[in-house]
């Protein structure tokens, strides 16, 4: 049976937080995840990420399924004076056992009620080309802006292109 995610601001993260947090990182990361860590990644890589990833002007969301975290998304606002009507949408990741249960679309949906709440008015991120999340970046609306090659290392010493897409809200 199918539990819908419970998605929860995260503010703050406690230490037990921090754990289910950097599992599911280590994991993310070990299935092929392109979300700037290489595999392996060591448990301290993954809670000194965690312990640092709450700061001014980023959101923390989890998502919640039978009282574990799920999945996680970020918010960042752009701080410039002439980027305030503007934020990132960073760290997306759904745990592999988790995957294609609505977990990543009811975070964005979370991700872009709080831009607008900001008053910001342009999302930008980008993700590696040809991975399963330009699906879902489309479905939600998300305008391809371009293509960089090689921009990001991959665990196996290749380079991979990252996509960067832009959605007006």
């Amino acid at each position: 049976m199918h539990t819908s995610p419970s998605i929860q601001l995260l503010p703050q993260l406690t230490s037990d937080q921090i754990a289910e947090l950097s599992d599911m990182l280590q994991d993310v990361v070990a299935d092929g995840a392109s979300i700037g860590f290489l595999s392996p990644l060591s448990r301290e890589e993954a809670e000194h990420y965690w312990r640092n990833a709450v700061d001014s002007g980023v959101f923390l969301w989890a998502a919640y399924v039978n009282g574990r975290i799920a999945g996680t998304i970020q918010l960042q606002l752009a701080m410039k004076k002439n980027a305030t009507h503007r934020a990132e949408i960073a760290k997306l990741m759904v745990h592999p056992s988790a995957r294609r249960l609505g977990i990543a679309r009811a975070l964005m949906h979370a991700a872009h009620e709080q831009a607008k709440r900001e008053k910001r008015s342009l999302l930008i991120l980008d993700t590696r080309a040809g991975d399963p999340s330009n699906d879902l970046y489309k479905s939600l609306g998300y305008a391809e802006a371009g293509r960089i090659p090689g921009f990001a290392r991959s665990s196996d010493g290749g380079f991979d292109a990252t996509v960067i897409y832009y959605l007006n809200i």
